[in-house]
C-alpha cells in the first residue's frame, strides 16, 4: 500500500450545502480542500481518536473525531474503498474504522445526546440526526421546550430555518430544571454570540464603503462587533475567509477587504465582503483592554499592550493576530501607471479598481469581486464597444460564470497580458489581430474589426438598389406626361371617343357625353392589363416524339435483364443500379449507343421538318413571319401620323391602319376632286357628309381583337 490515499468528489456539509473537494489520507495528516471556497481542513494524525463508517444519501461517508473534541464529515465513497481505508488507518493512524448504521425508523422521540460540537438525536442507541452546534444562532427556551435558530447559508436551495425539542418535566426531587440544562449545553457550543466582558480594542468612526457609513468596531476575543447608526453586525472569525490590504492607485489611500462567509444581511441584501476605507495619513495610538502577560500569552508577541502607527496598520495589524489568518497583498504586478498595483475599470456600469494577485484577482469596490485562478477557465482581451482606446478584460470561470472589466485603458494591456501569461491562464483570442502583445497598441483604424452592424447595412443598401434598379426596368414609364409622344393609353382613349360620339349621332350633347364614355374606355385598358395568365399549351400528339440519349437507349433495351439478375427490385434501386453498370461498360460499346442515339436525331429532325412544312404545331415559321410584318405595319403607320400631323382633324391609329378604311379613301378622293368643280354650298354640303361617313365608320374586326 502507498503511503498516501486520495480521493476526488468527495463532499463536505457546510451549513445545509453540499461542497465538493479533494481529500488525501498521509502518513502524518490529513487534508481536505474545498474546491469551492478553498478552505483547507489539516488533520494531524496523532490527534485522531474515532473514525465511523456510515452509509449515507451519497454513497457512503467517513465521521472523523479528535482528541481536542473536533468532528469532520466527508461523504461520497464507494462501498469499494472500505477496505483501503480501513486497512491504511490500521497500519498508519492505529485506530479501527468502524461500521455503524443510521436509524431509518422515524420515530420523533428519543434520547439528546451532547458528544463535543454535535447533537445527537438517538432512537435504541442508533442515531437519526445530528446537528453541528456551530451552526446554531439562537437558542430559546419555553415552557418544557426548547428552540434552535441556525445560520443560512445563501448556496443551500433548501435552508433548515428551526428546530424544536419538547423536553419532559423530570422527578420532583431533582433542582435542575431539564429545559435550562439542555440549552445550556447547546449555548456552550453553539456559535450565539454573546457580548460578555470588555472589548480587547475599540475603531471609533471608521469609514466602510461595503456596508456603507461609519461605523464604530468593537473587537472581541471571539467575534467583531461592528456598531452603526442603524445597523449592528456581529461577525463570528470563524466566518471570515481571507484578509486583503490594497493600496489605492493614487499612493495616498488603503483598502482592507474582509470576505465572510456566510455573509452579514442588511434586510434583503447580503455583503460577503466587508471594506474598510483608510487614508495613510491618519495615525492612532493604540491600548488594548489587557494586561501586558496576558497579550503576551495569549497572542505571542503578535501584539503588545501599547502601540502606535498608521490606522490602517493598527486595525490590519489587529485583525491578523484575532483572525489567525493571512494578510493577502499585491503581488509584483506594476500597472502603467508608476508605483501603481491595480488597474482601472468598470464592473456592471461602477468603476472600480482590478488588483492582479499572486493567486488570483479581486475587485473594489462595488461590488467586490474575488476570482481565483483555481477556478478560473479562461480569460479573454476583447476591443472596447465605444472606442478602440480602451478594451475589456473577459474571465471565465469554471462554472460557467462570466466576468467583464471594461473601459480599460490600452497602455494597460502590456502589463496585464504578460501577468496573465506569466500565470499560465488560458487565453482565448492569444494571437488575433485586434490586439498586439508586440507592439503594446491598437489600431486606430477598425478595418481589422469585423463590424457587424456595418456590414449589415452594406447588404440591406445593396438589396434596395437592385430593387430600385429591377423596378425602373420592368415598370412602365408613364408616356401620357410626354405631348410629343404617342402612347397606348392615348390611343385607346380616342378611338373609344370616336365611338361615343358616334353614339351621339350628332346631335350636339356638348362635351358630356364624350367624357363619361372615355372613362369607361380606360377602365376597360385597366381590365385588359389584369387578364389572368394563360395556361399551358396542350402538346400535339401527332407532333415526332423527341430522341432518347445513348443511356436511355441502353437502360430500355437493359431494363429486363436488370430486373431478371435482380428479382424484387424497386424502380429506385433499377435505375441507381443501371447507373453504375453504365460506369462500367466500356467504350467502344458506349459509342455504339452513341451512334444509335445520332441516327435517333436525325430521324427526329426530318419528321419535324416535314410536320412544319405540313402546317403542324402552334408557332411555324411562315406564322412567325407574318406576326412580325403585322407589328411593323401598325408601328409604322403611327409614326407616319405623327409626322404627317398638321392641322387636319386628329385620327387615331386604328382608323388610319383599318384594311376596310382603303376603298373610303378613293371615296374621299372623288369626291373631292367633284368639290373642286361644283359651287360653294355643293362643296359645303359634300365636307359635311364626308366628316359623317367618317365618324360613323366601325372599327375592322383585326383591331377589335387588338
Amino acid at each position: 500500500m502507498g503511503d498516501t490515499l486520495e480521493f476526488n468528489e468527495i463532499y463536505h456539509e457546510s451549513k445545509g450545502s453540499w461542497n465538493d473537494g479533494r481529500l488525501r489520507f498521509s502518513k502524518q495528516n490529513v487534508v481536505y480542500k474545498s474546491s469551492k471556497t478553498g478552505k483547507v481542513d489539516n488533520i494531524p494524525a496523532a490527534e485522531l481518536s474515532v473514525a465511523t463508517w456510515r452509509r449515507v444519501c451519497l454513497g457512503h461517508g467517513i465521521k472523523l473525531a479528535t482528541s481536542s473534541g473536533h468532528v469532520y464529515k466527508y461523504d461520497g465513497f464507494r462501498d469499494t474503498d472500505y477496505e483501503r481505508i480501513s486497512e491504511f488507518f490500521k497500519a498508519n493512524y492505529k485506530v479501527e474504522l468502524t461500521e455503524k448504521d443510521m436509524c431509518v425508523k422515524g420515530w420523533n422521540w428519543g434520547t439528546a445526546k451532547f458528544s463535543g460540537p454535535l447533537l445527537s438525536f438517538d432512537v435504541n442507541d442508533s442515531s437519526v440526526f445530528e446537528i453541528p452546534l456551530a451552526s446554531v444562532s439562537q437558542c430559546a427556551t419555553g415552557k418544557n421546550e426548547v428552540t434552535l435558530e441556525f445560520h443560512q447559508n445563501d448556496d443551500s436551495e433548501v435552508s433548515l430555518m428551526e428546530v424544536r425539542f419538547y423536553v419532559p418535566p423530570g422527578p420532583a426531587d431533582e433542582g435542575a430544571d431539564p429545559v435550562e440544562a439542555f440549552a445550556q449545553n447547546v449555548r456552550s457550543k453553539a456559535d450565539v454570540i454573546q457580548a460578555t466582558g470588555d472589548a480587547v480594542c475599540v475603531f471609533k468612526e471608521l469609514q466602510c464603503l461595503t456596508p456603507r457609513g461609519r461605523y464604530d468596531i468593537l473587537i472581541y476575543p471571539a467575534f467583531l462587533h461592528l456598531h452603526g447608526k442603524t445597523f449592528d453586525y456581529k461577525i463570528p472569525y470563524t466566518t471570515v475567509l481571507r484578509l486583503f490590504l490594497l493600496p489605492s492607485k493614487d499612493q495616498r489611500q488603503m483598502f482592507f477587504v474582509i470576505s465572510l462567509d456566510p455573509p452579514i444581511k442588511q434586510g434583503q441584501t447580503r455583503y460577503h465582503f466587508l471594506i474598510l476605507h483608510f487614508s495613510k495619513e491618519e495615525e492612532l495610538k493604540l491600548t488594548l483592554n489587557m494586561s501586558e502577560e496576558e497579550v503576551e500569552k495569549r497572542y505571542e508577541g503578535k501584539l503588545s499592550k501599547n502601540m502606535s502607527g498608521s490606522l490602517y496598520e493598527m486595525v490590519s495589524r489587529v485583525m491578523k493576530a484575532l483572525v489567525n489568518r493571512k494578510i493577502t497583498v499585491p503581488g509584483n504586478f506594476q500597472g502603467n501607471t508608476p508605483g501603481a498595483q491595480c488597474i482601472t475599470c468598470s464592473y456592471k456600469a461602477q468603476s472600480g479598481l482590478l488588483y492582479p494577485l499572486e493567486r488570483g484577482f479581486i475587485y473594489v469596490h462595488k461590488p467586490p469581486v474575488h476570482l481565483r485562478f483555481e477556478e478560473i477557465s479562461s480569460v479573454n482581451f476583447a476591443r472596447g464597444t465605444t472606442t478602440t482606446r480602451s478594451f475589456d478584460f473577459e474571465v471565465e470561470t469554471k462554472q460557467g460564470n462570466q466576468f467583464t472589466f471594461s473601459s480599460i485603458e490600452r497602455e494597460e494591456y502590456g502589463k496585464l497580458f504578460d501577468f496573465v501569461n506569466a500565470k499560465k491562464l488560458h487565453i482565448k483570442n492569444r494571437g488575433f489581430k485586434e490586439i498586439k502583445a508586440k507592439n503594446n497598441e491598437y489600431s486606430d483604424s477598425d478595418d481589422d474589426q469585423h463590424d457587424a452592424y456595418l456590414e449589415r447595412m452594406k447588404a440591406e443598401g445593396k438589396i434596395r438598389e437592385e430593387g430600385d434598379g429591377s423596378n425602373d426596368s420592368d415598370e412602365e414609364t408613364d408616356e401620357s406626361f410626354n405631348p410629343g409622344e404617342e402612347s397606348d393609353v392615348a390611343e385607346e382613349y380616342d378611338s373609344n371617343a370616336s365611338e361615343s360620339d358616334s353614339g351621339s349621332g350628332g346631335d350636339g350633347s356638348g362635351d358630356e357625353g364624350k367624357k363619361k364614355p372615355a372613362k369607361k374606355a380606360k377602365v376597360v385598358k385597366e381590365k385588359r392589363e389584369r387578364k389572368p395568365r394563360k395556361g399551358k399549351k396542350q402538346k400535339d400528339t401527332n407532333a415526332p416524339k423527341r430522341p432518347m440519349s445513348s443511356y436511355m437507349l441502353w437502360l430500355n433495351s437493359s431494363r429486363e435483364r436488370i430486373k431478371s439478375e435482380n428479382p424484387g427490385i424497386s424502380i429506385t434501386e433499377i435505375s441507381k443500379k443501371a447507373g453504375e453498370m453504365w460506369k462500367q461498360i466500356g467504350k467502344e460499346d458506349k459509342e455504339e449507343w452513341d451512334g444509335k442515339a445520332e441516327e435517333a436525331k436525325k430521324t427526329y429532325e426530318k419528321a419535324m421538318k416535314e410536320y412544319r412544312e405540313s402546317g403542324g404545331g402552334s408557332s411555324t415559321p411562315a406564322k412567325k413571319e407574318s406576326k412580325k410584318e403585322d407589328k411593323k405595319r401598325k408601328s409604322g403607320g403611327g409614326e407616319k401620323e405623327k409626322e404627317q400631323g398638321g392641322n387636319d382633324s386628329f385620327k387615331s391609329r386604328e382608323f388610319i391602319s383599318s384594311e376596310e378604311s382603303s376603298s373610303d379613301g378613293e371615296r374621299k378622293k372623288a369626291k373631292k376632286a367633284k368639290k373642286a368643280k361644283g359651287t360653294p354650298q355643293s362643296r359645303d354640303k359634300e365636307s359635311e357628309e364626308e366628316e359623317g361617313e367618317a365618324m360613323t365608320t366601325p372599327p375592322s374586326s383585326e383591331e377589335d381583337s387588338d
